[in-house]
This record gives C-alpha cells, structure tokens and sequence, in this order.
C-alpha cells in the first residue's frame, strides 16, 4: 500500500534503513509534525532488512496524512549506495533530502531547506547540525575530535558554505535533482550491512566541489540523531576509524591518486608520533590511536590484494 497525495512534491525525503524498525517507527512518529509537510513525499527504502520493518511502514500508511506521500521499496542489492540511488530514483521533488533511519528533525527542518536554496540559488547541496542522542552516558574519552565519527557536526550558528574537504553528513543533507542526475553515490563504497566502510559521501560532494558547486552550511537545519550503547566504546571507534582507512584507500583508484595518498599517509604517520608524545589525557591518546588505525586501514587497502579486513 502507498499513500499517494495529488500535486508533485517539492521535497523528497529519502529514509535508507536495514534491520533497524524500532528506530525507524520513532523517525516516521515524528515526520506528520514538521512544517510544510504537505510539499513532500517520504520514501522508505529496505535495504535487505529481515526484521519486521516493512510491517512498521505498513502501519504507518494506515493514518498518514493524506496530503503527504510515504512510499515503502525495497532493494535487494546490499549497500547503503545502492538505497540511496534506488530512492533517487523513486523521487519525484526538486530536491533531495536524506534523512537516517534513527534521526528524528525539528519541527522547521523542512521549512529552513525551503528558505535556504531561496536565499542561496546556487547551493547544488546544503547540510546542517547533527546533535547526538545518546542511549547511555557520553563517555569521557569522547572528545572534541573524535565527534564527526560519530556523525556529531556543530559548525556554529553562522550559515556559509562549507570549506574545502569538509561536507554535509548523510543524516541531514539535501541535494539538488539536477545533481544527482548526473552524479551517483559510488556502489563501491558505503555501508553494506553491518560493515563499517564510509566515504560515499565524501566521494559525492568532493565531485560536486571539484565541479564548482556550492554547498552551504545552514545551522538552522538540524536533526537530533541516536548514539547506541555498542557504538560508545573505544573498541568501536577504533574499528570505524580502521574502515574509514579502508574507505580512503577504496576511493583512490587511479596510480596518482594512489601514489599521492601514500605520500600523505607518510605525513600523517609523522604528524601522529609526533603529538603522540605530548598527548597526556585518555581522549587525545585514543584519538592518536584511531589515527593509526585509519593509516594501517589505508596502507593494507593500497597494498595488498583481497579484503583489507
């Protein structure tokens, strides 16, 4: 079943989910309360799940808005790239909005995107702050540094484009149709299932960057994402930060890109010893050690053959 609304959505929100329906159910539970809801459609796309999510969508179709479309496919390639360009695919707004399965927006979240590519034509893509909601205690070894990682992203409350090498996050990011006509998230990197590879994001935007696009930062879009316990140990942030490494390495595939990531692993390992010994507390230790671990991550993927984990 699919709730279908009559005009053509402006905003397509694109929520990618695998084996996650308790949290999926609170991200739908707050989707009717945001503001000019009845200018998009949402689309759930199941990528594999086993658990009972397209069971939890069904539910929600029952007593959705009739003035807002919620969809539910399914894609049975695994990858969390496959998803996203599936739900491109499905969409029919102008622009495309991604939101994580276990991230719930503020009530204006759709209304500051709406107002943000009128204030700034030329944005191709816009992202905005992601706070954490942690299950359990943030840990004190969670220090400033090591927050991207875990998708926390606080640029002030100024809007500006995003500098060089730094981009909008997958939990709270919109483009442009036009772009992702042109430009796919890459099948080979990106989640797939419970694998912790990244960098399809990253692989997007430096492509939109490289071809003069304009991303812009805008504090006022924010959404309040779920942190679980599992994720908040040391053991896990050193694994995401091994796989990050990976990433890089998978995303260099050409001899120059190559040779040229080898040579900046050579500056890092540098940099890494060298603040090693003036690093005292717990925090800044691990970060030298996840650290380490992204550069093992990239030198195995660069240097051996078959699975670099």
């Amino acid at each position: 079943m699919t709730v279908t609304q009559k005009h053509r959505p402006l905003i397509s929100v694109i929520i990618c989910t695998y084996n996650r329906a308790s949290l999926l159910s609170e991200t739908l539970m707050a989707l009717p309360e945001l503001h000019r809801m009845d200018q998009a459609e949402v689309i759930v796309v199941d990528n594999q799940s086993t658990d009972h999510t397209a069971a939890v969508v069904a539910q929600f179709q029952q007593h959705w808005p009739a003035s807002c479309t919620l969809r539910y496919v399914r894609e049975r390639e695994q990858g969390l790239s496959h998803a996203r360009n599936r739900g491109i695919e499905e969409a029919s707004g102008d622009w495309i909005a991604f939101l994580d399965d276990d991230a719930i927006p503020e009530r204006n979240w759709l209304q500051m995107m709406v107002q943000a590519f009128e204030r700034y034509p030329d944005a191709e893509g816009i992202g905005g702050k992601i706070r954490p909601r942690f299950e359990t205690a943030r840990p004190d070894w969670l220090i400033h540094e090591l927050e991207l990682p875990y998708t926390i992203v606080d640029l002030g409350d100024e809007e500006k484009k995003y500098p060089k090498h730094l981009f909008p996050f997958g939990a709270n990011m919109v483009l442009k149709r036009e772009v992702v006509e042109r430009i796919r998230f890459p099948v080979h990197l990106g989640r797939k299932g419970n694998s912790l590879l990244s960098g399809e994001e990253s692989w997007l935007f430096q492509r939109i960057q490289d071809e003069g696009g304009a991303l812009y930062y805008i504090p006022g879009l924010v959404v309040d994402h779920f942190i679980p316990e599992e994720r908040l140990t040391k053991e896990w942030i050193r694994k995401r930060y091994y796989y990050q490494g990976v990433s890089h390495g998978l995303a260099s595939a050409k001899r120059m890109q190559k040779l040229r990531l080898l040579l900046v692993l050579g500056l890092k390992l540098g940099y890494v010893a060298a603040d090693s010994l003036r690093a005292r507390e717990d925090g800044r230790r691990l970060l030298n050690r996840c650290r380490l671990d992204s550069i093992q991550g990239t030198w195995r993927t660069l240097t051996m053959k078959g699975d670099p984990g």
